[in-house]
């Protein structure tokens, strides 16, 4: 796993990817807590710093994932190189599929993949994202309204759906 850290408009990222595409995008107070967290992540594999200059398709994924963070690229399809459940990877799809600005919450969500009872499992699968941005799990609330949790920060989370509200308004 390669990996780097860049700053984005919510804090320290670091994007880590294999030669099939990211497998690691967090966020992170500084490169120290985040290469610690890509190792919990992933113990069994060698990581190391992206080599200068970069590989094409590494520059072409940060600059996607800066142009969504900025607003110019509201739609990511980038290659992912991610381990999951068959119902993981439902739910995650899914959420690809969430436009960007708007949020659903984690009952709609379930029922958007047909299992309107499942809920809590997919407020767990957004947990276990590893992919922040590219899976945007920071799109999906409580049915209440209140944000609910995210891995990276409730501040966080608010600023992102803000973000992208504002982006999208600005937009229209």
């Amino acid at each position: 796993i390669s990996y780097v850290a860049v700053e984005s408009p919510v804090g320290r990222m670091m994007i880590g990817a294999t030669d099939r595409g990211l497998c690691f995008v967090q966020f992170g107070e500084s490169d120290e807590e985040l290469l610690s967290l890509l190792g919990r992540e992933y113990p069994a594999s060698s990581i190391e710093p992206m080599g200068t200059p970069h590989a094409p398709e590494f520059d072409h994924w940060i600059a996607a994932l800066t142009r969504h963070l900025e607003g110019s690229q509201p739609r990511l399809e980038l290659p992912l190189d991610i381990h999951a459940t068959a119902f993981q990877m439902r739910v995650w799809n899914y959420l690809q599929s969430i436009p960007y600005g708007e949020v659903q919450s984690y009952g709609e969500v379930a029922a958007g993949i047909g299992q309107p009872a499942a809920a809590r499992a997919v407020a767990r699968a957004c947990a276990t994202n590893t992919v922040a941005i590219a899976i945007p799990c920071h799109r999906v609330i409580r049915g209440t309204g209140e944000l609910g949790g995210y891995r990276w920060g409730m501040a966080r989370k608010r600023a992102l759906i803000d973000w992208e509200r504002l982006k999208r308004a600005a937009k229209a």
